[in-house]
Parts: C-alpha cells; sequence; structure tokens
C-alpha cells in the first residue's frame, strides 16, 4: 500500500484520491468489520437479492449473504450486509433494526468479528486412554 501512496502522491492532481484507487475487496478489509451488519430475525424465504433490495435505499451494499444450512441447503434465518462506507453502515443499522422485512421483524447490529476456534481445548469424549509404561 505504501508504493500505491507513492504512485499516487506523484500522479497530477486529477481529483483521484488513494482509496478510490483500490479494489473494493481490500477497502473491505481495510475498514474493519465496522461497515458489516449482521441481519437476524430474516423469514426463510428471504433470498440474497430482496436482502440487498432492502438495504441498498441506505447505501451502496456491496455483498448481502444470507447463513444456509449446510446439508438442508435451506436459510437459517440470518445474514450479513456489507456496505461500502461506515455511515451508510450506521444509517441501515438505525433505520432498519425492528421493521419488518417479508412477513418478519428484524434486527440488525454490527457484526462481531470470527472467533478462531482452532486453538479451543477439544472437548473430552470419555475417560482419558491409559499410557504405556515406559
Amino acid at each position: 500500500m505504501a508504493a500505491l501512496r507513492k504512485i499516487v502522491g506523484s500522479l497530477p492532481r486529477t481529483g483521484l484520491s488513494y482509496s478510490s484507487l483500490l479494489p473494493p475487496a481490500l477497502l473491505i478489509s481495510r475498514r474493519g468489520i465496522a461497515s458489516k451488519l449482521f441481519v437476524g430475525g430474516l423469514s426463510f424465504s428471504t433470498n440474497e437479492t430482496a436482502l440487498t433490495e432492502a438495504f441498498s435505499q441506505y447505501g451502496q451494499v456491496v455483498e448481502a449473504k444470507i447463513v444456509m444450512n449446510k446439508v438442508s441447503d435451506k436459510s437459517k434465518g440470518f445474514g450479513f450486509v456489507t456496505f461500502a462506507s461506515v455511515d451508510e453502515a450506521h444509517n441501515a443499522l438505525t433505520e432498519m433494526n425492528g421493521k419488518a422485512l417479508n412477513g418478519r421483524v428484524i434486527f440488525v447490529d454490527y457484526a462481531k468479528p470470527k472467533t478462531d476456534f482452532s486453538e479451543a481445548v477439544p472437548i473430552a469424549r470419555g475417560p482419558p486412554e491409559p499410557q504405556p509404561d515406559t
């Protein structure tokens, strides 16, 4: 990113900003979780297109994702909406929280970062196996 900043700094003033030259996916990771919203209480018939349309009136929706059950391939009733800016996400949160969408009242909150379960203590599966004497 430092190299890109240097290139942009050497460009003649064309109105382009540093962030306008970055790909959207990089901007999302740079902005962090603040522009990603958790949406709960969704109707099982709500699809990603309907979710995008409902939230796009509050800003540019970069991604709308409904979490699906891996076995039955049906909605789990919640999803995530990622906005292009933190302000748009905040606007959508305040306006959509508690509103009805496809016949169900939804609740909206900022998405929490994923926790890493790889370091977790494994679940015990019975008594410990005896160790051979050496």
